[in-house]
């Protein structure tokens, strides 16, 4: 318990205290004087540390790659309008990927304010669109009573990014303190009467199905998840870039709803009768711009906040329960055996793996990161069609082992990783990155040098905005423009920043740097010279142009 007798301190060393209550232990930040008495605070705090990064999108991006391993929230800080604009990618992620983040931005003072003084802009607004919630705080007294809020809104209901602005003279004026305790995270449970409704609707049911997303992770429920699905003999499917949450080896996993997901998974979704979906908002992207569900269709759908359900779709039953006590709840139900349906829809999974595309130097690649990696690796990728490889190849069969964008956001993937080597150093972690993402953070390799963070981070170079080059060849084909790059000298610069670098042409070499950069246990870059004709796992330049023509 918190002491609660009233403390006298300043408003930067009462912040501190609030994060050592919460156990905040790494804050991220690119420095800057609206803010010096709470970085000074950090350095007299010996439970926390200051992790000082190149830029503060990538400082974003690290702290939101260290919530999503943890399961504890970020904490990243930055000054005034320049580092807020600069860090906002990294609280849009967080929104849309629902992972708990505390922003702390230092403010001009607030004598200046209104005047539009040095760097400032209005942060609370500025941020309120893509926040749960962003606030300034112009009364020292209220420190603990709004951090603590902060914390608590950030990992509450649906997790996602809270902000706080700081004015600068703030930071300085003392006032007695009074703590608060630190958050317990509330884990609602569904009542006996919706437990009831989806007994009823699951008994009828043929061909059921469990699309599983990030709140399962949240809450921890993997482990949950797979009992309920045994027991009852339901296929799952990972939602987009959730592939973690159930094992892909289990005989009842039947695929990824993604980006470029084969048709005949796709059609699972299709031909189910009844589909349970826990912890997702059924984003976009899981349904496939909103076509895969269907009127005939029974829609179960749980999840911690009340205002996802419904948003996309109609339901028969909307529960709002926390994963891990949702599915514990369920676990008292029976289902008959469908063994049949199970079994068909895992062969079509499994058949998928083995389709045959044009190039496979991409697909050995993988395999061989499969092959070399331990169990609990984990991987973070960047935006980009190189992942698609990945997607579809890398068979993730631990919990916690993928941590990537549904947000899309280019220049996660390097910073990611040190993000969640920093959660957990005694793992290995890899990152996947195209040169357009890459090139975008790449200066925080010189982070991970620094601090001696040994991530593996793997480039695919082919010189080229590859996605939008794709989109690009789809509507307008054989004309380009502004999506070519130029050759960049990863590995090399790698070098020079002080971490080690590998140039590889082929799978064979790829082999030999993989298993190079995982003994040396320091930062190390792979850059792999890339058939920019391969434009993704499915199709050349060539075969989209030539269907191009074929339609015209």
């Amino acid at each position: 318990m918190v002491h609660k007798e009233p403390l006298l301190m300043t408003s930067a060393r009462a912040i501190i205290e609030c994060m050592k209550i919460e156990a905040i232990e790494k804050v991220f930040c690119v420095p800057g004087e609206s803010y010096l008495p709470v970085m000074d605070a950090i350095l007299h705090e010996p439970s926390m540390k200051l992790i000082s990064a190149r830029h503060e999108g990538g400082a974003s991006f690290m702290a939101e790659g260290y919530a999503k391993a943890t399961g504890k929230p970020g904490v990243v800080m930055a000054t005034r309008g320049v580092g807020g604009s600069n860090l906002a990618i990294g609280v849009h992620t967080a929104y849309q990927d629902s992972t708990p983040l505390v922003v702390f931005l230092g403010q001009v003072h607030s004598s200046f304010r209104g005047r539009e003084g040095f760097q400032e802009i209005d942060l609370a607004h500025f941020f309120s669109p893509i926040a749960k919630w962003a606030v300034e705080i112009d009364d020292p007294v209220r420190i603990p009573e709004l951090v603590h809020r902060a914390f608590r809104i950030a990992q509450t209901g649906r997790p996602g990014p809270v902000v706080i602005s700081l004015p600068e003279d703030l930071l300085v004026k003392e006032a007695n303190m009074e703590f608060q305790n630190p958050t317990v995270r509330p884990c609602p449970a569904p009542s006996q009467k919706e437990i009831k409704l989806v007994e009823e609707y699951m008994q009828k049911a043929e061909r059921p199905l469990i699309i599983a997303g990030g709140g399962v992770k949240i809450a921890g429920a993997e482990d949950t998840l797979i009992q309920f699905a045994e027991k009852c003999d339901i296929p799952v499917m990972a939602a987009f870039r959730r592939q973690d949450v159930f094992p892909n080896n289990h005989r009842l996993y039947a695929g990824h709803l993604g980006l470029g997901t084969e048709k005949s998974i796709i059609q699972t979704v299709k031909e189910a009768d009844f589909i349970l979906s826990v912890g997702t908002r059924l984003s976009e992207i899981t349904t496939q711009d909103y076509t895969i569900f269907n009127k005939g269709q029974t829609l179960i759908h749980m999840d911690i906040n009340d205002e996802t359900l419904g948003k996309v779709y109609a339901l028969d039953v909307g529960i709002v329960a926390d994963a891990k006590e949702g599915l514990k709840a369920l676990l008292t139900l029976t289902a008959p055996n469908r063994r049949n349906w199970t079994t068909k829809r895992r062969e079509i999974y499994q058949s998928s793996l083995s389709l045959p595309v044009n190039n496979n130097w991409n697909q050995r690649i993988i395999a061989l990161l499969q092959e070399h990696l331990p169990n609990d690796a984990i991987l973070t990728n960047d935006a980009g069609n190189f992942a698609g490889w990945l997607h579809k190849y890398y068979q993730f069969n631990y919990k916690k082992t993928y941590i990537g964008p549904t947000s899309g956001a280019m220049g996660y993937g390097l910073p990611a990783a040190l993000g969640a080597k920093l959660a957990h150093p005694g793992r290995i972690v890899v990152s996947l990155s195209g040169d357009g993402g890459f090139l975008m953070t790449m200066q925080e390799l010189e982070t991970a040098v620094r601090y001696n963070i040994p991530v593996i981070s793997i480039v695919f170079n082919n010189c080229m905005y590859g996605t939008i080059r794709m989109h690009q060849e789809m509507r307008y084909p054989f004309k380009t423009i502004g999506t070519d790059l130029g050759k960049v000298p990863f590995s090399d610069m790698a070098v020079q920043l002080g971490a080690m670098g590998f140039y590889v042409k082929n799978p064979e070499e790829f082999e030999q740097a993989l298993l190079g950069a995982l003994e040396c246990q320091e930062p190390a870059l792979i850059e792999i010279e890339s058939d920019a004709e391969q434009i993704s796992v499915s199709s050349t330049i060539q075969q989209i142009r030539q269907r191009a023509a074929d339609q015209s």
